[in-house]
């Protein structure tokens, strides 16, 4: 990418690994979240199902401010965790928990279709046979929703990727920090002749997007046919 200049390429990969790390963390709690809101029944679930996918509806600034007022330096678990060497306020590592929360219903939703769509009495007849839970989990169920979970990854990490208001809002935007790829093209745009670079950003984010979901499709088919067994 020899036409994007040093500031585009530095929000390109801060965007992308901001957008990877965000995707790998959420992913595991999401399976186990899907699966909670798939497969049993408690007093509150509505409740939980309702603050998981609180995101989606909150307006992402009031997201990034509930953020910053809970992992910021003098929030509950931001004071907590600083004397660890753990800051999540006004660094990259605040955008990748921001993007996370973000992206989190999504990935649910997707990995909840899936763990629906499997037959209970599949996971039923391995347990008759002696198998443990975790190993009727490995060995039936999730190569299942295989298709789902990587459908839900994707979904979290095209959403990471596009994440802005809530960035913005908890971190920032630093340039070569917390600038990822939404918050310079903003910044490219507040600044005479920033056009250029800003379309040069936009360009970059479709190529992005559309080669992570034809990537899933290609990987979930494939997934399919061999869960198949073709």
């Amino acid at each position: 990418m020899d036409w994007l200049g040093p500031a585009e390429w530095q929000a390109v990969a801060l965007s992308l690994k901001v957008a990877l790390w965000a995707t790998l963390c959420s992913l595991p709690f999401g399976i186990l979240a899907a699966h909670t809101l798939a497969r049993r029944e408690f007093w509150g679930k509505s409740l939980l199902n309702g603050l998981i996918h609180l995101p989606l509806i909150l307006p992402p600034v009031v997201t990034g401010y509930l953020l910053l007022l809970t992992f910021g330096t003098r929030g509950p678990i931001g004071a907590f965790l600083q004397p660890l060497g753990i800051v999540f306020a006004f660094r990259w590592t605040g955008a990748a928990l921001a993007a996370a929360i973000m992206g989190f219903p999504l990935m649910v939703r997707a990995i909840r279709l899936s763990f629906e769509a499997v037959d209970p009495k599949l996971e039923q007849a391995a347990a008759t046979l002696g198998a443990s839970k975790l190993w009727v989990f490995l060995t039936v169920t999730l190569p299942l929703i295989l298709p789902g979970v990587l459908a839900g990854a994707v979904l979290g990490f095209a959403k990471a990727m596009g994440e802005f208001g809530a960035t913005i809002t908890f971190v920032s935007n630093i340039p070569g920090q917390t600038q990822t790829l939404p918050s310079a093209i903003y910044a490219f745009l507040q600044v005479p002749g920033g056009e250029a670079s800003a379309l040069r950003l936009v360009l970059v984010s479709i190529v992005l997007a559309m080669g992570a979901l034809i990537a899933s499709e290609v990987l979930a088919r494939r997934v399919q046919k061999r869960v198949n067994g073709a």
